[in-house]
C-alpha cells in the first residue's frame, strides 16, 4: 500500500509559516493569512478549479491562512496588552491569577523558591483594575505548596519584561494570598496525582520520582543526573508524556470494556472519556494536547495502517499549530512529530524486511525504535550537539517495562484512594519497573561510546539518515548483517576504537566534563587520585573509564560548588570507597570517610607529593552568596609533585586567595597550571607571575554563559608565555611525561 502524502506538504508549510509568524509583528502574520485566504478562493473559482493539483493549492492555501490567522491573533494578544506596558514600567501590581502550569521549586541563594505559569485574569495599578486573561510566569519565595494547575491566588507583585514571546510579563511575588481550590475536576485531578505519588513513596528516590513521569509526566522530584543519563541514552521521551502513554491507557482501557463486552457505541464513549481522563490527569499544557493528538495517530495507524497514519499525522500537526501556534518552535514538538512519522513511514516495510528470518515480534521491537531514532537524530543533533548511539539498544532493554510502570502506577494511585496498602504493593511493582529503567539508563549512559559529539551542522544529517535508513533496509533480510551490525555496535559501546588512549606515559589528566572540574592524578596501571568530581556523574566516569582507572586512592573535593561536588556518584561507581579530603568549604557524601586538610599537610599517594598550601586551619565556610566568592576563596589548593614536575591545582581560587596565599610565602612556582575558576576574568596578575607555568589547563564547558575562559585571562598566560589547552575545545587533556620530557595530548 502506498504512501498517502497528500496532506504533508500542507503540514510542513504551515509549521514553517507557524514558526517564522510567531516570531514576528503580528501586521505580517494578517499580511500572510489574508494573501492565502485570498488566493485559496480566487483558485476555487476558477474554471479547472476541479483538478487535483488545483484543489490542492485551494487545501495548502486554506490550512497555511488558518494558521497564519492563528499566529496574528496569538502575536497581536502580547503586543496590545496593557500587562506588557506595566512590565516596561517595572509597575506594582495587585493580580488576581489561576495556576495554568504546576509549581516547581527550586534553590535561589540558599533558600528555597518557587516558579509557576499563571494566567492574569484581573490586575489592579495605579488605582485602575483591567480585566485580561495573559500568560505570565510568576517567582515566590519559598515552597510551592498548592501550587497546582486550576487553584486560584491574589498577589502582590513587581512586573518585568519577559524574554519568552508567548508571555507578557514576568511577575516577582512580593506577598501572596491565601491559595483557593479549583474546579472539582481539578481537584480531583491533584488527589489522583498526589496518591500515585504516596503508592510509590516507600520506594526508592529514582523509583518514586520516575512512577509519576511515566503515569502522568509529573517529574518535578526528577534527579538531575537521572534526567542527564535519559538524554544521553534517549531515553527522554519517557519523561515527559507522549502519545505512548495515551495509548498505553486507552488500550488498558478499551481491553476491561471489551472484556465487559461493551457494544461499540460504548467502547468510542469509553474512549473518549479516557482522552479527557487523560488529559485532566496529564495536565492540559501543549505537550499533553500534543500527546493527545499523536496516541490518536498511532490509533489511527493501528486501525488503517501507515498509509492512515501519516494522513492522520498531518492533520494534527496543522490542528495544533493552529490551536497553539508556539509549538512550531518547540522542542518536543518536533521530536514527537518526527519520531511518529519515523514509526509510521520507516517501521512496517523494515519489520516485513526483518520478518524474513525472525519471529515478527522480535522484528517489530527492533524496528520501531530504530525507526524512531532514526528520524530524531537530525533535531537531537541540533539542539545537544550529540548524537546517541546507543539509544536503541536501551530503548529495547526498557521498552518491555514501559507499559507495566505506567499501568501499575496508575492503578496503584487509583487504589490507593480507596485502600492505601492494595495501593503500595502495586506501587512497589511500578517501581521495581522503574528501577530497571534507571538501571539501564545509568548502565548506558556511563558507556564509554553511548553518544558522540556533532559538531557540524545539524542539516548535513537530514540527508545521511535516509541513506542510512535505505542501508540498513536493503540488508536486513541477511541476519548475517543484522548480527554483525549488532556486534560491532556493542563492542564499539562498550569500548569504542581509540588507537593510543590513553597514551604511554600520562601522568594526569583533565577530565573534559563540561562547565567544572575534574582533574586526574594517576596512581598506579589502574589507580588513580582525584582532584575534584565534575557537575556530570556520568562525563567523569567516561573519563575514568576512557583512562582504565579502576580503582580511586582519594577523591579530593576542592570546595562545595555543584560544578566539582555533583559528579562524585560517577567517579566512584565500581572503584571502591576512597576516602574523601575536603578543606573548610564541603563535606563527604554520607558513608565515606572524610579528612579534612590545611595549609602544610603534606599527602604521599603512588608516585605524587602533596603539599597542602591552601586554605589554613579555621571554621567551615558556608557560602550563600550570589557568586559563592567565599567558597572559592576557601578551595583546597595543592601542589602536586611527580615525575620530575609539578603541577598547581587551585580549585576555583579568586584573587583574593590568590593573593592571600601569596601573603604566605609559599613556593608556586610550578611547570602546570590547573587554571583558576575556569579561566574567570578575576585574576591576580601577581599570582600568575608567581606561578610563571610552561602549560595551562582550562576545564569549562563549551558555550556556556559565564564567557569562560576571559580573555583577560588568556592575556595573562600569553605574559608568563604559557601555553593552555582547554576541555571544550581540546576534550580531555592528558599530561605525558617521557624521558624526562613533559608534553601534552588531547582526545
Amino acid at each position: 500500500m502506498r504512501t498517502d502524502l497528500r496532506l504533508v506538504a500542507p503540514a510542513g508549510l504551515c509549521w514553517l509559516v507557524a514558526a517564522l509568524l510567531v516570531r514576528s509583528p503580528s501586521v505580517v502574520a494578517v499580511g500572510v493569512a489574508v494573501t492565502a485566504i485570498v488566493l485559496a478562493g480566487v483558485l476555487a473559482g476558477v474554471r479547472w478549479s476541479r483538478r487535483l493539483m488545483v484543489r490542492h493549492v485551494v487545501l495548502l492555501a486554506l490550512c497555511v491562512g488558518a494558521v497564519a490567522a492563528s499566529c496574528a491573533w496569538r502575536v497581536a494578544q502580547v503586543e496590545s496588552s496593557p500587562l506588557a506596558d506595566l512590565a516596561q514600567k517595572r509597575a506594582i501590581v495587585v493580580a488576581e491569577t489561576q495556576v495554568v502550569l504546576d509549581a516547581r521549586e527550586f534553590s535561589r541563594f540558599g533558600a528555597t523558591s518557587s516558579v509557576a505559569g499563571l494566567r492574569v485574569d484581573r490586575v489592579t495599578a495605579h488605582g485602575r483594575t483591567i480585566s485580561m486573561g495573559d500568560r505570565v510566569t510568576a517567582f515566590l519565595d519559598g515552597p510551592a505548596d498548592g501550587l497546582v494547575i486550576g487553584r486560584r491566588l491574589v498577589v502582590t507583585a513587581r512586573l518585568t519584561p519577559s524574554e519568552d514571546p508567548r508571555e507578557s510579563a514576568v511577575l516577582n511575588v512580593i506577598e501572596r494570598g491565601e491559595v483557593v481550590d479549583a474546579a472539582t475536576w481539578w481537584e480531583g485531578s491533584e488527589r489522583l496525582r498526589q496518591a500515585i505519588r504516596d503508592a510509590v513513596s516507600h520506594r526508592s528516590p529514582e523509583e518514586a520520582a520516575l512512577v509519576p513521569a511515566l503515569v502522568a509526566g509529573d517529574d518535578a522530584a526528577l534527579p538531575e543526573q537521572v534526567e542527564e543519563d535519559f538524554r544521553r541514552t534517549g531515553l527522554t521521551h519517557l519523561l515527559a508524556v507522549s502519545g505512548t502513554n495515551l495509548t498505553i491507557v486507552l488500550a488498558v482501557v478499551l481491553a476491561l470494556a471489551k472484556a465487559a463486552r461493551a457494544s461499540p457505541r460504548v467502547l468510542l464513549a469509553v474512549g473518549l472519556l479516557g482522552v479527557v481522563g487523560f488529559v485532566l490527569l496529564a495536565r492540559p499544557e501543549p505537550s499533553v494536547l500534543r500527546a493527545a493528538a499523536m496516541g490518536v495517530v498511532g490509533l489511527a495507524a493501528l486501525g488503517y495502517g501507515g498509509r492512515g497514519g501519516l494522513r492522520a499525522l498531518s492533520v494534527a500537526v496543522v490542528v495544533l499549530l493552529f490551536i497553539d501556534p508556539w509549538l512550531s518552535t518547540a522542542v518536543g514538538f518536533t521530536l514527537s512529530v518526527c519520531a511518529t512519522a519515523g514509526i509510521l513511514v520507516a517501521a512496517p516495510p523494515l519489520t516485513a524486511r526483518l520478518s524474513a528470518w525472525m519471529p515478527r515480534w522480535a522484528a517489530l521491537s527492533i524496528a520501531v525504535p530504530l525507526s524512531a531514532q532514526l528520524a530524531v537524530t537530525p533535531t537531537i543533533a541540533a539542539f545537544s550537539g550529540e548524537v546517541s548511539i546507543v539509544a536503541v539498544a536501551a530503548n529495547l532493554a526498557a521498552g518491555p517495562v514501559v507499559a507495566p510502570a505506567t499501568v501499575a502506577g496508575l492503578f496503584a494511585g487509583l487504589t490507593t484512594l480507596v485502600w492505601p496498602f492494595g495501593g503500595r504493593l502495586l506501587g512497589t511493582v511500578a517501581g521495581l519497573c522503574a528501577g530497571w529503567i534507571v538501571r539501564v539508563a545509568r548502565w548506558a549512559s556511563g558507556l564509554d561510546g553511548a553518544a558522540v559529539a556533532w559538531d557540524a551542522q545539524w542539516w548535513l544529517l537530514l540527508p545521511v539518515v535516509p541513506v542510512v535508513a535505505w542501508a540498513f533496509w536493503r540488508w536486513a533480510h541477511r541476519p548475517v548483517v543484522v548480527i554483525g551490525l549488532a556486534v560491532g555496535l556493542g563492542i564499539a559501546l562498550w569500548r569504542p576504537p581509540s588507537p593510543g588512549w590513553p597514551p604511554d606515559g600520562w601522568v594526569a589528566a583533565a577530565c573534559d566534563v563540561g562547565q567544572g572540574d575534574a582533574m586526574v592524578l594517576r596512581t598506579g596501571d589502574d589507580s588513580a587520585l582525584v582532584v575534584d568530581v565534575g557537575p556530570d556523574s556520568a562525563a567523569v566516569d567516561r573519563c575514568l573509564r576512557s583512562l582504565g582507572v579502576r580503582h580511586l586512592h582519594g577523591v579530593v573535593l576542592t570546595h562545595d560548588h555543584a560544578d566539582h561536588v555533583d559528579g562524585f556518584d560517577g567517579a566512584v561507581r565500581g572503584r571502591g570507597s576512597p576516602p574523601v579530603l575536603v578543606g573548610t568549604s564541603g563535606e563527604a557524601p554520607p558513608g565515606y570517610v572524610e579528612r579534612t586538610v590545611a595549609t602544610g599537610d603534606v599527602l604521599e599517594v603512588g608516585p605524587w607529593r602533596l603539599e597542602v598550601l591552601w586554605p589554613p586551619p579555621g571554621e567551615r565556610v558556608e557560602s550563600a552568596e550570589p557568586e559563592g566568592a567565599a567558597a572559592n576563596d576557601a578551595s583546597v589548593t595543592m601542589m602536586a609533585s611527580a615525575h620530575a614536575m609539578s603541577m598547581l591545582l587551585t580549585g576555583d581560587l579568586e584573587p583574593d586567595g590568590q593573593e592571600a596565599l601569596l601573603r604566605t610565602g609559599a613556593d608556586v612556582t610550578a611547570d602546570v597550571l590547573k587554571m583558576p575558576h575556569h579561566g574567570s576574568g578575576r585574576q591576580s596578575e601577581r599570582f600568575f607571575e608567581a606561578v610563571s607555568p610552561r602549560i595551562a589547563t582550562i576545564s569549562v564547558g563549551a558555550d556556556n554563559d559565564y564567557g569562560h575562559p576571559a580573555a583577560g585571562a588568556l592575556e595573562l598566560l600569553e605574559d608568563v608565555g604559557a601555553r593552555w589547552w582547554r576541555t571544550d575545545r581540546d576534550g580531555h587533556v592528558v599530561l605525558v611525561v617521557r624521558d624526562g620530557r613533559l608534553s601534552v595530548a588531547t582526545r
